[in-house]
């Protein structure tokens, strides 16, 4: 069975201690993908494992520009928001591998297509919204 861990948000005022618990969880991991339904609090919660990583950039989400990059005290972050890409062929186009085996934090959302092209380890969270209540739910793979 995959380590598994479970969190219940009430309000914002939690993430805090959810990204402590994420990232004790996430560890050596580097490849996070986010799976929500829209406004569920994907971006937020990014940006707030940024901001305990260390990084001090403005953040803000890459539906756009597909791909964020923050800066860490000891190495870069990617923020990737896959919601406009069509296919894999447009992930190949990005240098999606090169992003995948840099060894740096690649947190997507929207991340139906990277996953099946992943070869390293993965944390996947999911996030559920019921009455503005948000369970996560996060397994290793």
């Amino acid at each position: 069975m995959k380590p598994s861990l479970e969190i219940i948000i009430n309000n914002t005022d939690e993430l805090q201690t959810v990204t402590d618990t994420l990232l004790n969880f996430i560890d050596e991991t580097r490849i996070v993908l986010f799976y929500a339904p829209m406004g569920a609090g994907k971006t937020t919660l990014i940006k707030e494992l940024c901001k305990k990583l260390g990084s001090r950039d403005n953040f803000s989400s890459p539906t756009y520009s597909i791909i964020n990059e923050y800066s860490g005290p000891q190495q870069k972050i990617y923020h990737f928001d896959l919601y406009r890409l069509k296919n894999s062929d447009e992930l190949f186009d990005l240098g999606i591998e090169e992003y995948l085996n840099s060894g740096n934090y690649c947190f997507f959302e929207w991340p139906e297509l990277v996953e099946a092209i992943i070869d390293n380890k993965y944390i996947k969270i999911e996030i559920e919204v019921k009455e503005n209540i948000r369970y996560l739910r996060a397994r290793k793979f």
